[in-house]
């Protein structure tokens, strides 16, 4: 990414043109028949819910996928009107009326939320849609009723329309596990059940960012829902894996200003607990960003920054609101001067995979823990 400076203290660039390649990139392996919906939950992984619905709708997507009605609400408010928005989380009793004033399409987890759902089209006279979300083996949201009991249910609940069914892999990049054969091979079982007695489903889906660049093909069906690619990252696979298909790269780069730089003499002590001790005479800055902004206190003494160009630990505990670095490789920077938390830089480079690996956590958490005191610029 092209370097770009703005006034704040901390602040992360997203790319919208990477986005849209991303996604781009994501319809052309899976192909014309399949959907592609746009995972924008949790303010679309940390780079702006709002931003990237627009990008995603200029790009000709039709479906985007929220967790919660409050999420779904918010980008029709926002003038997000001319796609259709999956709320994954499924709603609370007190959020039908909600559903149907902003046109969200609800998952439905039990065959008591069919009901709900029934009831609620029932009494707002509206057509209300919704995807019959199947437990196939994660343990999590999803109903593990039988095709024969979910027949019962739907041939008591006229007012509603299913129109899609799903479920969700738990660890689609794990070839050393069975786990994902025995999933599809159960919501197979289910969809296919449902068809014979003559449901008719316009989506049917279960896979999402690792399944489609792995290309497990057999659980595409004719909707996939791209998240963690959009972004510009897909987990690491395990085991005897294929080659990845997909090609995406990150969108968003996080840099923040140096508040101070200054001298550390031989053994003098820095952060909270004395837990680093200046081996030599040292040249530190402090960075305008702490926990509170999504820096990882697990990265205390084990993490690094890029400052001019090159890789640098960060020294003692990470501090909510202030990182203390390593600046003896450097006269350049000053107080004012510009580090790089996430992004490239020069030669270096640091992405959300290699923070993850030494916080001991994931891609997804170290980008839906920026902030939001961290200003967004777009570019």
């Amino acid at each position: 990414m092209e370097f770009v400076s703005a006034p704040f203290r901390s602040y992360a660039i997203v790319s919208r043109e990477q986005i849209a390649r991303n996604y781009r990139n994501v319809r052309s392996v899976v192909g014309p028949g399949v959907e592609v919906a746009g995972v924008v939950k949790a303010d679309a992984y940390g780079h702006g819910m709002l931003e990237v619905s627009r990008v995603l709708t200029a790009e000709g997507a039709r479906w985007l996928a929220v967790s919660s009605v409050e999420e779904g609400t918010l980008l029709r408010k926002a003038g997000i009107h001319q796609t259709r928005i999956l709320v994954m989380g499924g709603f609370l009793p007190h959020e039908g009326e909600a559903l149907v004033e902003y046109d969200l399409t609800p998952a439905v987890h039990s065959l008591e939320q069919i009901r709900e759902a029934d009831a609620v089209a029932r009494v707002f006279g509206a057509r209300l849609r919704y995807h019959l979300k199947i437990d196939s083996g994660m343990g999590r949201l999803g109903t593990r009723a039988a095709a024969s009991e979910i027949l019962a249910t739907l041939a008591e609940t006229p007012h509603a329309q299913l129109e899609g069914l799903m479920t969700h892999l738990a660890s689609s990049a794990d070839y050393a596990s069975s786990q994902t054969d025995e999933q599809l091979a159960r919501f197979h079982g289910i969809t296919d059940a449902l068809r014979e007695a003559g449901v008719k489903v316009a989506q049917i889906h279960a896979s999402s960012t690792n399944a489609i660049a792995y290309g497990r093909r057999e659980g595409w069906y004719n909707m996939v829902r791209a998240g963690l690619s959009l972004y510009g990252y897909v987990s690491q696979a395990q085991g005897d894996a294929p080659r990845q298909q997909l090609d995406v790269k990150p969108a968003l780069t996080w840099r923040a200003k140096l508040v101070e730089v200054k001298d550390l003499p031989e053994g003098a002590l820095a952060g909270y607990g004395g837990t680093f001790r200046a081996p030599r005479p040292m040249r530190i800055g402090i960075v305008g960003a702490g926990y509170a902004d999504g820096v990882f206190l697990r990265l205390s003494n084990r993490g690094q920054v890029i400052a001019d160009g090159r890789l640098t630990p960060i020294l003692g505990a990470v501090s909510m609101d202030l990182t203390t670095i390593d600046l003896s490789h450097t006269t350049a920077l000053a107080a004012g001067g510009e580090v790089t938390l996430l992004g490239t830089e020069g030669s270096a480079s640091l992405d959300a995979e290699q923070i993850a690996s030494v916080a001991g956590t994931i891609s997804y958490d170290v980008l839906c823990r920026i902030g939001a005191r961290v200003r967004r610029v777009y570019v």
